[in-house]
């Protein structure tokens, strides 16, 4: 039987922080938030916040960045517990972490509750972050990098149609390598993970290149 109330010992709070990745002109980004109130008042941030009682994570988390940039991913997978007791300088308080990936063009951020900013950030040129953020974002990245070698994370990144050079570089943008184009071409294309399309891009500022998408049955069959 549990102690009453006033016999238990004091527990930390809880939050839950967001790590959403998109992908702008070829770069990798992170949305970030300008924090509107004490602690860290105008540093940047992951957008997130405290849970309410009786509250699922996942749902908490889906309101906080609705509210503070106005993003809404379809999908958010947890990545790791933060709870080292002086991260955040006002008490003890344990935060989950959840990372999503989105496409620029569906997701218009914007500055919302406890906000003054909401914006994308490359990957590589991230400002100072407040809090553990920092570490949460290389965590976030880690697990990220994990994934490519057996998830089709390009079919929440790019558009519907996009040219093998566009997956490559989101590729290499993600592992932080420089990848050879015959081995990449031949190796995707032997997953079985793509189709190629009866189109050509625009001509533009590179030679007009075969057009392809993801098999949409394959990418499923990876998550059952």
């Amino acid at each position: 039987m549990a102690p009453p109330l006033d016999q238990r010992l004091p527990s930390p709070a809880l939050t839950v922080d967001a790590v959403v990745f998109g992908v702008d002109d070829g770069e990798l980004k992170i949305l970030l938030i300008q924090r509107g109130m004490v602690p860290f008042a105008g540093s940047w941030a992951l957008p997130g916040g405290f849970v309410k009682l009786g509250e699922d994570l996942e749902k908490a988390v889906r309101r906080e960045l609705e509210s503070e940039a106005g993003v809404r991913p379809s999908r958010l997978e947890q990545v790791a517990a933060y709870g080292r007791p002086d991260r955040d300088p006002r008490q003890h308080v344990v935060s989950i972490a959840f990372a999503a990936l989105v496409r620029l063009d569906q997701h218009s951020p914007h500055a919302g509750t406890n906000t003054r900013l909401a914006a994308w950030f490359a990957v590589d040129r991230l400002p100072e972050l407040a809090f553990d953020h920092a570490l949460i974002v290389r965590d976030a990245l880690a697990r990220l990098r994990s994934e490519l070698s057996h998830t089709p994370v390009g079919i929440d990144l790019l558009p519907p149609k996009f040219p093998l050079r566009d997956l490559q570089h989101l590729h290499e943008q993600i592992s932080g390598r420089s990848l050879d184009k015959r081995n990449f071409r031949r190796s995707v294309l032997d997953s079985g993970l793509l189709q190629e399309l009866d189109e050509r891009e625009p001509a533009a500022r590179h030679r007009s290149a075969r057009l392809y998408s993801f098999n949409q049955d394959a990418c499923s069959a990876l998550e059952t």
